[in-house]
């Protein structure tokens, strides 16, 4: 029996897709959302993992593997947008990569506006205890991420998700229904390519830091190769999260979603 689908004598909210698509916006946006946020701290992969420092050495830098926490979360948007892509088409993709720039533009207006009021007294050495001087400060760190570094981030977000979908539809129309994993992976490899030179270049290039030439350029390319082992160690995930939204919609549901993604 095929689930029920919105039209005479049904609710808008019933129609799976409709509520599949608000699901996977929500999905997606809270993440983005968050792995800005949380992309301010930098932590050490090797000690997290309890292993020597591996000491990458590339165009005259070396150091060791340090991230963003953002890189946690980064790999779930890329999975989100390559569902909705397959399931909602460019127009899904680019209406939730608006929306979630626009939450982002948001949650640092208030962040800021957060900063910018005055605190309790009481408040600003409530944390002493823990090792925490000055909340007021520790505060207007972790949550004031200077514009540079939200303008970077903003702009890579953006150029990465319209190359993705673009070159997502370029290798399904190459495809057809065959090959999930290369049209995923491919319009991954292609966007955080374009995202992970940007980002930098915008916030610590063009930003105060000022970065040399050989350092942007070694930092990108340690954090694209990241994303690259993430992006492929995605795929099985792909193929589950699709498998489940086609048993959720029904097959001709699906099918017929995917007909129009594609055209």
């Amino acid at each position: 029996m095929n689930p029920p689908v919105a039209g005479i004598g049904a609710r808008t909210l019933d129609d799976r897709a409709l509520r599949l698509f608000i699901v996977l916006s929500a999905f997606f946006c809270v993440n983005a959302v968050l792995a800005e946020f949380i992309g301010v701290k930098i932590f050490a992969l090797e000690d997290t993992l309890g292993i020597a420092p591996l000491q990458w050495n590339l165009f005259g830098q070396s150091g060791s593997l340090s991230f963003t926490a953002g890189t946690l979360l980064w790999p779930v948007v890329f999975l989100m947008t390559d569902v909705i892509n397959e399931f909602f088409g460019r127009r899904g993709v680019r209406t939730i990569s608006w929306l979630a720039a626009m939450l982002i533009v948001y949650g640092f207006v208030f962040a800021f506006a957060a900063i910018s009021l005055a605190p309790a007294g009481w408040w600003v050495k409530a944390a002493e205890s823990q090792g925490v001087a000055d909340y007021q400060a520790a505060f207007a760190a972790v949550f004031g991420q200077g514009l540079w570094t939200i303008a970077g981030s903003l702009v890579a977000f953006m150029l990465g998700q319209l190359i993705d979908v673009a070159v997502f539809h370029r290798i399904r129309n190459a495809t057809g229904e065959k090959h999930i994993w290369l049209r995923a992976t491919g319009s991954t490899a292609v966007s955080q390519l374009v995202d992970s030179f940007v980002v930098l270049y915008i916030a610590f290039v063009l930003g105060p830091q000022k970065w040399p030439t050989s350092l942007f350029l070694a930092v990108s390319t340690v954090n694209y190769a990241y994303k690259m082992l993430a992006a492929f160690a995605m795929i099985p995930l792909i193929y589950l999260v699709r498998a489940a939204i086609v048993r959720y919609l029904g097959e001709a549901r699906a099918h017929q979603l995917r007909e129009e993604a594609a055209a």
